[in-house]
């Protein structure tokens, strides 16, 4: 099930994310007239042939969506250790069934990756 799913479902959902903050393959119309519906604020980058789309229907095709830069570098940097993070073995494969263990394969790996 995609991190998604749990914001676009059918019915009304039980919470309500302060931000979303996706990558270019959640770019789609759908996903962005659902999440601006609710009003939940969000940032995802425009795919290159999204906006080429764009620009060829004219004033047709409205604005480009609004994107915070700052905020996407951001979370690319926490997407980026959490991939640091997979590489050790007990994390990436979820062995332990209990949260204090793999919290702690989590912890230990983090010091592993500062020496």
């Amino acid at each position: 099930m995609h991190v998604l799913a749990a914001v676009v479902t059918a019915g009304h959902p039980r919470t309500r994310p302060d931000h979303v903050l996706a990558d270019r393959a959640y770019s789609s119309r759908k996903i962005r007239v659902y999440l601006r519906r609710r009003q939940i604020p969000h940032t995802i980058p425009e795919k290159r042939d999204q906006a080429g789309h764009r620009l060829r229907r004219g004033s047709a095709g409205g604005r480009p969506p609004g994107f915070d830069r700052e905020r996407y570098k951001r979370r690319h940097k926490i997407e980026c250790r959490i991939g640091l993070l997979k590489q050790a073995r007990g994390v990436a494969t979820k062995y332990d069934k209990l949260a204090v263990r793999y919290e702690a394969t989590v912890l230990l790996a983090l010091i592993r990756q500062s020496l």
